[in-house]
């Protein structure tokens, strides 16, 4: 299939303007050189890496099977006690881009910069998507009501448009893709691109068990659920009877922690710190107590194949479509 154009592929060198987006616990280097492989790139988050060193030994080993670009996702708030580490690794190694969420994304645009490193910003409105363009971010991600893991408040519809007229920089669209008809509307509100990742979690290269990759299957958009139990900012997860037993609020002790000035810091970090670990148990393990991180783009999940499967068929359903999508 021929490539696609847009100011993405061109910036990025990939053939067809897709993110596999950045997933805790899920993405690995398996997916990653899954992606570049198939014509698109993707990202992993650092923080799924407990160590530099295993970090650094991912690095090379989706350089040493592959040409393309790949990124990385970085926590920039103070939840991450390992970010400058991460970062500088980052540097050092010369990824091609970083994706920031959470947070400023000041010191990452001032080290990257100079070291030839692309940094794209999630953001959910354009006061501060215009913040990430002053400070010298390569493009924004407009992370819409309907992305999963933590969402924005506002649909693409309207937030897409709204950043392509505020900025002089590229966006990229995150959220309420499950095909590719959905990808090409997303182009056509004026994204370069974008960001997509829970029907990623149902392919053959995730790094999560197969009871996770079945449930992206068995359950829709109808089953998604935001929750503020697993980093303390709301976080959609697919309703399972666990999740329903425990409920989706934070209790009264864990709001006034996050309420408290001189706390909430340490509330924030020991609410991240938990559900970390409760999704990481339900990821990676048959268990009653199960937590799964997932979007409503679920809905378009039939089986678990691999990762060139269903961007194949995707491109397929983009280019049979005589809108033009060249931007």
């Amino acid at each position: 299939m021929e490539k696609i154009s847009t100011p993405l592929t061109e910036m990025l060198g990939i053939k067809y303007p897709m993110i596999i987006a950045p997933m805790f616990l899920v993405s690995n280097a398996a997916m990653l050189k899954a992606a570049i492989k198939s014509g698109v790139t993707a990202a992993v988050p650092a923080l799924n890496y407990r160590t530099d060193k295993a970090f650094r030994e991912a690095i090379v080993d989706i350089r040493s099977e592959t040409d393309g670009p790949f990124g990385v996702n970085l926590i920039v708030n103070k939840s991450n006690i390992r970010m400058m580490e991460q970062l500088n690794t980052c540097v050092e190694m010369k990824v091609d881009f970083i994706i920031t969420s959470l947070g400023s994304p000041r010191k990452v645009i001032e080290l990257c910069k100079p070291a030839g490193v692309k940094v794209f910003c999630d953001v959910v409105d354009v006061h501060y998507a215009k913040k990430c363009e002053e400070l010298g971010a390569d493009a924004v991600i407009a992370v819409n009501k309907e992305a999963g893991g933590h969402a924005g408040p506002t649909p693409a519809t309207e937030l897409v448009p709204a950043l392509v007229e505020a900025c002089n920089i590229p966006v990229i669209s995150a959220g309420g893709v499950g095909n590719g008809y959905q990808w090409k509307e997303k182009l056509e509100l004026g994204a370069v691109g974008i960001s997509m990742g829970s029907p990623f979690i149902a392919t053959e290269e995730a790094g999560v068990s197969q009871d996770y990759k079945q449930a992206c299957v068995d359950y829709g958009a109808k089953d998604i659920v935001m929750t503020t139990k697993l980093s303390g900012t709301p976080c959609t997860v697919i309703n399972t009877p666990y999740m329903q037993e425990i409920g989706t609020n934070q209790n009264w002790l864990e709001t006034f922690l996050n309420k408290n000035k001189k706390l909430k810091k340490f509330a924030k970090m020991l609410t991240a710190y938990k559900g970390m670990k409760m999704l990481e148990k339900a990821a990676m393990s048959a268990t009653y107590k199960t937590v799964w991180c997932a979007g409503p783009s679920i809905e378009y999940v039939k089986s678990i194949r691999p990762i060139k499967a269903v961007v194949d068929e995707m491109v397929d359903q983009l280019t049979t479509s005589k809108v033009e999508v060249e931007k």
